[in-house]
């Protein structure tokens, strides 16, 4: 058995009285189980009723403006939240720079996030775990920290309900607030949060996470996920999201095209893999709608999980192009293959180190942080080439595209002037500006 000692994230307040109540919670205790649960926050509980079956492109709304969902309501009762002390720290006071070189690189100091608290231990050898209703899970967070439920319509028009009763039949899946945001808007997607799911893809909560990253229509959110393994702490199925004005360094990496047969051609979908990065990773895009490019990618999770392999998600560009990023570095910590140089730092690199934002904990690393710095820990998250090449063979098995025998070379970068910020939010920053908010 493979362990890491970390200090556990706190995502909830109650996190650490994980067994007490008598605090309005999500658990049975505080939700009477009645077809319609009438309840406090979660009684009246803003409902936003995604359009179903919509085409990439579409964003159809009924008398919704088209960044409602971000602007208003995301962000505005995240704000709300903010206003009324729940979270830990003021995440948009801690400082962000861009590290100089050409990846883009961003830093953030967040000491906020480092707690001076015995590490726990983590086993990180079993991506698959059952669900322990003992352990902490998101039905003991507080209502309070709910935001609002996220669910299909039942058509193509996007709906906003100030209130909405919850119907035991169809279990919820809400929005809360991380009260340890690493950025502005950090937020947990937690689908059917009452069926206590562990921490494992499938089809249908991968598409809900779609869903809300083409809804909020803004290239800064992006939504990402951590198998266990992979710097999950939680076994409880969530995704995270948050709002950064700038793009990530692995948006702007090249690419190669990979050739797919035919059949799967037709669904729209586009596979490549990650050049010039530190962690080697496969770029899914494109897709006649969501479901299609959805299905493909879920595939691909779902192989990884079932073959015991940790990895993260990056999804990006308003749910349209999704980064899927094999990884080792816990194992390798585990051996002992990890500088105590690195593991100082106390970086986990999960998905949004891997995509390029690195969040430190000590002025120190902050203001001594290079971008050579950052391609050595990145470089230990990857796996070798070989078990690379190896772990995508299998993908591609699994989701019917057969090994390609060469690459099609597409440059694909992003460049950043092609990042059109919403009509709100937190500053852009310069290469090597360092932001004091």
């Amino acid at each position: 058995m493979l362990t890491i000692k970390r200090v556990p994230t706190v995502l909830s307040n109650y996190q650490e009285d994980a067994a007490g109540c008598g605090r309005n919670c999500l658990g049975d205790c505080c939700l009477p189980r009645e077809r319609f649960i009438p309840i406090y926050n979660f009684r009246q509980l803003p409902l936003y009723a995604f359009g179903n079956n919509k085409p990439l492109a579409a964003a159809s709304q009924v008398d919704l403006p088209a960044d409602f969902l971000l602007n208003t309501l995301l962000l505005g009762q995240w704000e709300d939240r903010m206003s009324q002390g729940l979270f830990r720290y003021d995440v948009t006071a801690c400082e962000t720079k861009v590290i100089p070189g050409g990846h883009g690189f961003i830093a953030q100091l967040n000491e906020g996030r480092h707690l001076k608290k015995r590490p726990t231990e983590f086993r990180v050898d079993r991506v698959l775990q059952p669900f322990d209703p003992s352990k902490f899970n998101f039905t003991k967070v507080g209502q309070e920290e709910v935001l609002f439920r996220f669910e299909a319509g039942e058509d193509d028009a996007s709906r906003f309900f100030e209130s909405a009763s919850v119907d035991e039949s169809v279990p919820p899946n809400v929005v809360a607030i991380n009260v340890s945001p690493i950025e502005y808007g950090h937020v947990l997607l937690i689908p059917r949060v009452l069926e206590s799911l562990p921490q494992r893809i499938d089809p249908e909560s991968f598409l809900l996470a779609l869903h809300m990253a083409h809804e909020a229509g803004s290239p800064y959110f992006r939504l990402g996920y951590n198998s266990l393994g992979a710097f999950a702490t939680i076994n409880h199925l969530h995704f995270q999201a948050y709002y950064l004005a700038m793009p990530f360094s692995v948006e702007k990496a090249p690419t190669k095209k990979i050739h797919i047969n035919e059949e799967l051609a037709k669904n729209g979908v586009k596979i490549s893999k990650l050049l010039n990065y530190p962690v080697r990773g496969l770029v899914y895009e494109g897709g006649n709608n969501l479901k299609d490019l959805s299905d493909v990618v879920a595939q691909s999770c779902i192989f990884l999980q079932e073959n015991n392999i940790p990895f993260n998600v990056l999804i990006s560009d308003c749910g349209g192009r999704i980064f899927l990023f094999p990884q080792s570095y816990a194992e390798k910590q585990a051996l002992g293959e990890v500088s105590q140089e690195l593991l100082d730092t106390q970086v986990n690199p999960a998905v949004w180190e891997i995509s390029g934002h690195m969040v430190l904990k000590r002025r120190n690393d902050y203001d001594d942080a290079s971008e050579e710095y950052a391609w050595r820990l990145l470089a230990k998250v990857s796996l070798s080439r070989e078990r690379f090449e190896e772990v995508e063979s299998y993908i591609f098995e699994a989701i019917g595209v057969l090994k390609p025998e060469k690459y099609e070379t597409e440059t694909n970068v992003k460049e950043e002037a092609s990042f059109q910020p919403p009509v709100a939010g937190p500053p852009t920053y310069p290469e090597g500006c360092l932001v004091i908010q």
